[in-house]
């Protein structure tokens, strides 16, 4: 991280991607809470530095926030941004798949609101020596919580090229899988990888120019594939959806934002079989135990507006999705 950066306060270094948007869409489900006299909780499944969090907590001032990091200096940071607010906050060093152990953990059966943020978060980026960003050197390393698991050295390194043609392919969309793969398994006979510039050196090589003119940066989809395939980020969200949606209350909601097709894909196919009846076709009668238990809010998935996007370059890829359950959950 640079000096400058690491000076500043957490919320000058972070700026929350579709911050009103989200909070709008979740207050509803708070509402819904304390028309039942509960005290409505919520919980930031991806906390990073806090934003949302902050923001949540300072628009209703009886919610209990739940904030959910795998990554411990994000944890810390958080933390102390949202001090003020500590006596209502739960801070906890987990994956997000692991929703349901968290609540149980803290005596808490249902919530009225979820946010998740995925992908890499600012911080993660921003720090150098995570190894997240292909534009200067840094060690290989890409875990969002450096205290345990592979890192993406150890993948560059160690997979076989058949496995890494293939996690290229599947996580980073990329075309030119099966050359970067050669090439990665060719060169590191010589040297095994250390840095990501190393890395970058060797996909230049092999990616033809004109294929980096329309598709940025020669390395971006290898270095996405390789982060997913570090951090798990596909297989846990496959389990956190679900597990979000069978922990929110009647009239809580469930709000994500994705920022590429694989993420999104999975939770568009958890919100859309939730907002369908599960009845067997033909079947004359609709059974309660049929019908949907979620309403999808959003119409398809939104976008931010240039005048987020020219705040936060990072909104660019964002989409936001969200559902509020309308059928009670199963041992309610």
């Amino acid at each position: 991280m640079e000096e400058q950066d690491a000076a500043k306060p957490t919320s000058e270094r972070h700026v929350p991607v579709l911050k009103d948007r989200c909070i709008n869409l979740l207050a509803p489900g708070f509402e819904a809470a304390r028309s039942r006299g509960e005290t409505p909780v919520a919980i930031d499944a991806t906390l990073g530095m806090g934003g949302h969090s902050e923001a949540m907590l300072q628009r209703f001032p009886d919610l209990h926030l739940v904030g959910i990091d795998r990554d411990e200096e994000a944890l810390s940071l958080a933390g102390a941004r949202l001090e003020p607010f500590s006596r209502r906050t739960d801070l906890v060093h987990a994956v997000y798949d692991e929703i349901e152990d968290v609540l149980a953990d803290l005596g808490i059966t249902e919530v009225h609101g979820i946010l998740m943020d995925l992908g890499v978060s600012s911080l993660q980026l921003d720090e150098r020596e995570r190894g997240f960003a292909y534009s200067y050197d840094a060690p290989l390393d890409m875990r969002m919580d450096t205290s345990r698991g592979q890192t993406a050295a150890d993948v560059v390194n160690n997979y076989s090229e058949e496995d890494l043609v293939r996690i290229i392919r599947k996580w980073g969309e990329e075309k030119f899988a099966g050359r970067i793969a050669n090439r990665i398994v060719n060169a590191r006979v010589e040297k095994p990888f250390a840095t990501t510039g190393e890395l970058v050196e060797q996909i230049r090589s092999v990616v033809p120019a004109a294929a980096a003119k329309s598709g940025g940066h020669p390395a971006k989809r290898t270095f996405q594939a390789l982060r997913i395939e570090v951090n798990e980020e596909l297989d846990v969200l496959e389990r956190a959806v679900p597990a979000a949606v069978a922990s929110t209350a009647l009239g809580g909601r469930v709000v994500v934002m994705s920022y590429h097709s694989l993420e999104d894909k999975i939770v568009k196919s958890v919100f859309q079989k939730g907002s369908k009846s599960s009845a067997p076709l033909g079947f004359p009668v609709e059974l309660e135990e049929h019908k949907p238990e979620l309403k999808t809010i959003t119409k398809g998935t939104e976008v931010p507006t240039a005048a987020e996007i020219a705040e936060n370059p990072r909104a660019a890829s964002a989409r936001l999705r969200a559902v509020e359950r309308i059928k009670p959950r199963r041992d309610a």
